[in-house]
């Protein structure tokens, strides 16, 4: 692993470390939205609703701000996104009242779509083809283990609840201003880092005419139809988990943790296969093989089984996502790269943003079963379109 990865340049490897802060920080906002919100009387339907407002506000903000960073630079634009994130996180500290979550999580996308528009173009200005499977790779692994690391922190509030005493509810409201301070470290870190990189910008906002429209029109259909079917229960998982099984946020959060963990771990084996199979049969492969083990999650007849499948889908699932944001970055031009990235993530994010309120809205319902099957059929729809449209296609600096 060392030494597939000493290909990717110093800099980036050192962006990729400092946003570990931040990503620690969202991974237990996460979970403590979808887990522990439901416990304190937050109905699942709001919890959906918080979650899409976020996504909806990052999908209108997302190529506003991929123009703005092609235009004046990522670095500015991405540290800026990374500095709205502490006080977000800093709400749930003092209330649980949806209006003040809702306001919270629009800002909370205005920071998501600075981040869509600014880090794959981040990391693919600094590597060529040679270096970025590795470099998307690497960022992969250091964002999803860090994201469990975030995930896993309730797993240890019983423990301090017996030790201290405190309630359920003191102990997370700690949390949210700890995990506040600890998001700071990546925007006051990268601004340290990046003060002396130069970045070579557009010199005119051409939007997506030219040479760009065509590839990245169909290779966002096939990444939009993937949100759309995640979106109905992913985003969900812990939720479902507390609905159907009584399973809190000290559990399903160190399930997240261990589902991230494993993603990353998983991810290690992205630029390799590339390598051996190609990009793109990799990607279909990976993909293909996950959507099967969602689907056997219904037929499970315990929590233990059901987690289980879980972990081995989301492995196989984000195997190869730093291999699409690789494959995505080589196929459009330089200029534009934080353009794409962004209305790539937006087509992803919308659709995903609106069947995460319908997913939550079925969940409410006492319907556990119908998210996962609109989820698969998704999928496996958007592969096959992936593998029509590009099994001939490479991608270049």
């Amino acid at each position: 692993m060392r030494q597939m990865f000493k290909v990717v340049p110093h800099r980036v490897r050192w962006i990729i470390y400092l946003s570990s802060f931040m990503s620690i920080a969202f991974g237990y906002l996460i979970v403590a939205i979808s887990a522990y919100l439901p416990e304190v009387g937050v109905s699942s339907s709001d919890v959906g609703l918080i979650m899409g407002v976020t996504g909806l506000t990052s999908v209108v903000c997302a190529i506003p701000i991929g123009l703005l960073a092609d235009r004046i630079g990522r670095k500015s634009i991405f540290i800026l996104g990374s500095l709205v994130v502490p006080p977000c996180i800093l709400v749930y500290a003092f209330t649980y009242e949806v209006p003040y979550l809702l306001l919270s999580g629009a800002i909370a996308g205005i920071s998501e779509g600075a981040f869509m528009g600014t880090w794959n173009a981040l990391i693919a200005d600094q590597t060529d083809v040679k270096q970025r499977n590795a470099a998307f790779s690497l960022s992969f692994i250091y964002g999803n283990v860090s994201f469990g690391i975030g995930f896993a922190l309730p797993m240890v509030f019983p423990a301090m609840q017996d030790l201290t005493g405190l309630s359920s509810a003191t102990l997370h409201t700690w949390s949210f201003a700890a995990v506040s301070l600890l998001a700071v470290i990546t925007p006051v870190s990268m601004w340290i880092l990046l003060r002396d990189y130069t970045e070579s910008m557009a010199k005119k906002e051409r939007l997506v005419r030219g040479e760009n429209f065509r590839p990245l029109m169909k290779f966002s259909l096939a990444n939009s139809l993937i949100g759309l079917g995640a979106g109905f229960i992913i985003p969900l998982i812990p939720t479902w988990l507390w609905l159907k099984y009584g399973i809190p946020d000290a559990y399903s959060g160190p399930l997240l943790a261990v589902s991230n963990i494993t993603i990353g771990i998983a991810a290690i084996g992205s630029a390799v296969l590339a390598r051996k199979y190609g990009i793109v049969p990799s990607i279909v492969l990976t993909a293909g093989t996950a959507t099967a083990f969602m689907l056997g999650i219904n037929f499970m007849p315990n929590a233990l089984l059901a987690c289980s499948l879980y972990l081995v889908r989301s492995a196989l699932m984000n195997m190869g996502s730093p291999l699409l944001d690789s494959f995505l970055m080589g196929i459009v031009t330089k200029e534009e790269r934080g353009l794409a990235s962004a209305i790539n993530a937006i087509v992803w994010r919308l659709p995903n943003s609106v069947t995460t309120i319908v997913g939550g809205a079925m969940l409410a319902s006492g319907d556990y079963d119908t998210p996962f099957y609109l989820a698969a059929g998704f999928y496996a729809v958007s592969l096959t379109l992936f593998y029509i449209m590009f099994k001939d296609v490479r991608p270049s600096e």
